[in-house]
């Protein structure tokens, strides 16, 4: 029986030059991305302005405002995208429709008809600029709050500006190889591309079930109700940590079972925030890339974890088994302003007399795993796709390219020209050398780190796009970025911070900006108005998440640096890049990993991590009929917890726990479902989700309005964090 992508394919014209395959090489892609197109849609509208960038400013607001918090949430794009259809649809019925320009090459229309799907998906591409965020914000905030130090609003505004720009000129760049390849699927779009066609699509009610439409709002609406009792009513749902419960007074089994501060062992949470805050929703993520998460949290957590610590590895009982904060010899917290002379540089005798820099086993460990992770990535990409990478090179040179059904249907559109990426990218580089020259007092950068920077991003986005298109799990650039520049200039701590945001951010961003591409792509969208809405709703978002994360700094007393017990305003992830800018910047990679430092080991994962791909592919080639085999993927394995910290056990546990049930149990034996539901069920909860924190922040949050009761009381697992050496003393802990 001849599949929908084959009867679309019998009655499409190609060139000689092309290699046609009409068909949808992913099953997820082929059961959820509709293969129709209207090209007669209106996409630059009236209301498309209106709503695309009130979301993108709406949305870059909340998220940088809740970036500082305790529990940081990040409101993604789905909620704009929900939101919006009751608007868009009021102002297709109310705007005039009156013409104006009639006749002329300017004619256009308040109203040029029924709201519409390529509207809303312009609108959500102006969502997604503001729905993540601006890593160079830790610059900000490292400088002026931990340092202490001036930092003045224009040239932080050009560190946020350029951070964010650079990425189209990778972007551009690797379009061939990301983005029309089917095999190219990049799992998270599936979520809003099933979101669009069941808010758009009229579908028949199956008899005894719901529509998608109507599965969704009951979705939204559950996770909306639900989240008001881990966000306010009972947050002991956060995070179930029984097994400390088994002994309140023992630091080995709260060491053990403590889901935040701990190992995590039998810990989980009944909260959506918690299930997917660090890593995603495990609803998109396909299964093999989910095992491979979990083989790899095990082995990092209930392995090497245990093992490194009991066998006190780098006196590891001299400090807390999970922490990311940064110790003396004796295991007291480091005073960090003591060792920063007047210019901003490590002051050497004072580090000399208060001694070097300790972590935690196990944050040592995620450094080298990191590592690994890294040249993983280069050995695996080379060994498993670099064929493909070559034949699709070739033909991209040469004209005779592959396409699938979707790749087919977008050769009607113009594409975006390649010049205009690289103007963009020319222009960002000068501005960004002219920034740290310029600047240089402030940001430390020389004009030869900038270019370095560039070279690193560019270097890595095709292997890590390659990764993250295919397993929804994308490896970072920061501990690479800051190993190099620490190196080669070391005891600068903003010129290391500078270096990482450009040399990993570029990267990231330019991964963002395909992955819309991609959601384009999947909804016919014309390259060049997604182009647009990309470039306007970024530089929109850069402008509003400087200007609020400026006035909370000098509004909120005390950010981040808080003595207030249960204080709101922690920064967590800000607190993990200071300490990183400490250990690389400040003090350097010299002190700590190389000859003068007593981490040197740790460097062997780089060998470990470029060896793994080579055993797996061996096993492959030896093994052709073991399928499983091919499926063991080592970047994402040895990078699953590249997260920790901030993310803890609880966060792993859940996701784990979800995504099994989903991507294994649901999609292997309710593929029907699956198919009509996994994605719909993943986009209502971020929305409910979403819309009940900030409810909750705005009615009683900012109040002050707290509920004190033993069900508030999180986790119970106080000892977990203390050391366990004997002679070491900490506040609240036993004296050994």
């Amino acid at each position: 029986m001849a599949t929908e992508c084959d009867i679309e394919g019998k009655h499409s014209g190609h060139s000689d030059s092309e290699e046609v395959n009409e068909e949808c090489p992913i099953r997820q892609v082929d059961l959820t991305v509709p293969k129709t197109d209207d090209p007669s849609l209106p996409l630059l509208t009236f209301r498309m302005w209106v709503l695309g960038i009130a979301s993108c400013v709406i949305l870059s607001f909340v998220n940088q405002f809740f970036w500082y918090r305790t529990q940081p949430l990040s409101v993604t794009s789905i909620s704009a995208q929900i939101a919006v259809v009751p608007l868009g649809h009021l102002m297709a019925r109310t705007l005039p429709k009156r013409i104006f320009f009639k006749d002329t090459r300017f004619q256009f229309s308040l109203n040029p008809g029924p709201f519409n799907v390529k509207e809303h998906v312009l609108i959500t591409i102006f969502a997604n600029s503001g729905a993540g965020t601006v890593y160079a914000t830790h610059i900000l905030t490292a400088v002026k709050i931990y340092y202490q130090r001036t930092l003045t609003f224009f040239p932080a505004l050009l560190v946020m500006l350029t951070t964010q720009v650079l990425g189209f000129g990778w972007a551009g760049v690797f379009r061939k190889f990301l983005v029309e390849p089917g095999e190219m699927w990049w799992p998270s779009n599936l979520v809003q591309v099933s979101l669009f066609s069941a808010l758009h699509e009229k579908e028949r009610r199956p008899k005894g079930s719901t529509t998608r439409t109507q599965f969704f709002l009951l979705a939204m609406i559950s996770g909306f109700a639900y989240y008001v009792f881990p966000g306010y009513l009972f947050s002991l749902l956060t995070s179930f940590s029984w097994v400390c419960w088994l002994s309140p007074k023992s630091i080995l089994v709260q060491q053990i079972g403590s889901g935040m501060s701990g190992l995590g062992l039998g810990a989980f949470g009944l909260d959506w925030s918690t299930i997917a805050s660090y890593l995603g929703s495990p609803l998109a993520s396909p299964w093999f890339a989910t095992a491979n998460v979990i083989v790899g949290f095990v082995l990092v957590m209930y392995v090497m974890t245990p093992i490194a610590y009991y066998q006190n590895v780098y006196k590891a009982k001299n400090f807390p088994i999970f922490s990311s904060q940064l110790f003396t010899g004796n295991g007291s917290i480091y005073d960090i302003s003591s060792i920063v002379n007047s210019d901003f540089h490590l002051d050497r005798v004072t580090y000399e007399v208060e001694g070097r820099v300790h972590l935690s086993t196990f944050f040592a460990m995620t450094y080298g795993l990191g590592f690994a992770t890294l040249t993983a990535t280069l050995t695996h990409v080379f060994l498993f796709n670099g064929s493909d990478i070559w034949k699709q090179s070739r033909r991209a040179f040469t004209g005779a390219r592959k396409m699938d059904i979707h790749t087919r249907l977008m050769k009607r559109y113009r594409p975006v020209p390649t010049w205009w990426f690289l103007i963009i990218l020319v222009l960002n580089i000068a501005l960004i050398i002219y920034a740290c020259e310029h600047y240089n007092e402030s940001l430390q950068l020389p004009w030869w780190g900038v270019l370095l920077a560039c070279g690193i991003a560019i270097f890595f986005t095709l292997p890590i796009g390659v990764i993250n298109a295919t397993t929804n799990q994308q490896p970072g650039l920061n501990i690479i970025t800051e190993y190099v520049i620490g190196y080669m200039y070391p005891e600068r701590p903003v010129a290391n911070m500078c270096f990482k945001v450009y040399g990993y951010i570029s990267m990231a961003q330019a991964l963002t900006f395909l992955a819309d591409f991609k959601l384009g792509h999947y909804m016919k969208i014309p390259p060049r108005a997604m182009f647009m809405a990309q470039v306007v709703g970024t530089l929109i978002a850069v402008f509003i998440y400087t200007f609020t994360a400026w006035w909370l700094m000098e509004t909120i007393p005390d950010l981040c640096v808080s003595t207030v017990e249960d204080s709101p305003w922690t920064c967590p992830m800000d607190r993990v890049f200071f300490d990183a800018s400490v250990i690389w910047g400040l003090v350097g990679p010299r002190r700590i990993f190389g000859n003068l430092g007593e981490y040197g080991t740790v460097n062997w994962f780089f060998l470990g991590g470029a060896v793994a791909p080579f055993l797996v592919w061996t096993a492959h080639k030896a093994f052709p009929s073991q399928k499983w085999i091919s499926q063991i993927h080592m970047p994402v394995l040895l990078g699953a917890t590249s997260m920790m910290p901030p993310a803890t056990a609880v966060n792993f546990n859940s996701w784990i726990i979800v995504g099994f049930l989903s991507g294994f149990v649901a999609f292997r034996y309710r593929q029907d479902w699956w198919k009509r539901y996994n994605y719909v069920l993943s986009g209502g909860l971020d929305a409910g989700t979403a819309f009940m924190t900030i409810l909750i922040f705005l009615a009683l949050g900012s109040r002050g309005v707290t509920l004190n009761w033993w069900g508030n009381d999180l986790e119970g697992c106080p000892l977990a964090a203390c050391p366990t050496a004997k002679g070491v003393v900490a506040d609240g802990c036993p004296v050994h």
